[in-house]
């Protein structure tokens, strides 16, 4: 997850790690966020694969869900298979049930320029190592330099390469058979985001590895509450039957 990456960016910025990405695997850069295009309801609908309508976060304050209902990470536990979460900004801890994680690695760096490096060169170390079976790294400098300069202004393209280089070397350390879906949660205009603008509404989403196409456009749309599903599906895992979003068949 790169937080705040807006897909014109991927254009303007040195990005050839993600652009290397794209290119190997199956991409679009019209994917859709959810109302409000805010952090924690984006990831709550991400995981979860509902609308905010439905898990009833609407704001970066977490409370919990009238009617329950279990995300990606709590079905993979259910079903024996080990998670690992590795991230800069605390109030992810809620989007999984407690007990659903093999692993959490925090820091809280994610107002410092530097603080996406500690993530994901502890990513970098750790994944090869443990081989967990699902493994979800966020990265959030980009949206807070989005906030503090504003987006696609010269400091936040530098983030992005900055941010870029630290995927790279990420993705070198993988094991082969690993397959990758990167996406972003939301976009932003000015130093806000959270609206219906295309500007804070379209994302960049990506997939590559074993079975995936490689070079392929999606032509179909695309919404971040297909991520759960799709990656169920790269985990062997049946998606939950309250779930509202769909696996990106056309990538396989």
């Amino acid at each position: 997850m790169l937080d705040g990456l807006r897909p014109d960016a991927l254009e303007k910025a040195e990005c050839p790690n993600l652009n290397a990405l794209r290119r190997n695997g199956a991409s679009t850069l019209l994917a859709s966020s959810v109302m409000p295009s805010v952090t924690l309801p984006c990831h709550m609908s991400i995981f979860h694969s509902v609308p905010p309508g439905r898990h009833g976060i609407t704001t970066n304050d977490w409370m919990p869900m009238a009617r329950p209902l279990p995300g990606l990470v709590d079905v993979a536990k259910s079903e024996g298979l080990r998670c690992a979460f590795y991230h800069n900004w605390e109030p992810l801890r809620n989007l999984n049930r407690p007990g659903s994680l093999y692993y959490s690695y925090f820091r809280d760096t994610v107002y410092s320029p530097d603080g996406d490096d500690h993530i994901a060169a502890e990513a970098a170390r750790m994944i090869p190592a443990d081989r967990p079976d699902f493994a979800f790294v966020y990265l959030g400098t980009i949206d807070t330099i989005g906030h503090q300069f504003g987006w696609m202004s010269q400091e936040y393209l530098n983030q992005v390469s900055r941010v870029d280089h630290w995927v790279g070397v990420l993705l070198n350390a993988l094991p082969a058979d690993c397959a990758v879906i990167v996406n972003s949660d939301h976009g932003g205009h000015d130093r806000s985001h959270g609206t219906d603008l295309r500007e804070d509404m379209l994302v960049p989403w990506i997939a590559r590895g074993p079975g995936i196409k490689r070079g392929h456009d999606i032509g179909s749309d695309v919404t971040l509450m297909d991520t759960a599903p799709t990656a169920a599906r790269l985990m062997g895992l049946k998606p939950h039957l309250e779930w509202e979003g769909r696996c990106v068949d056309e990538i396989f």
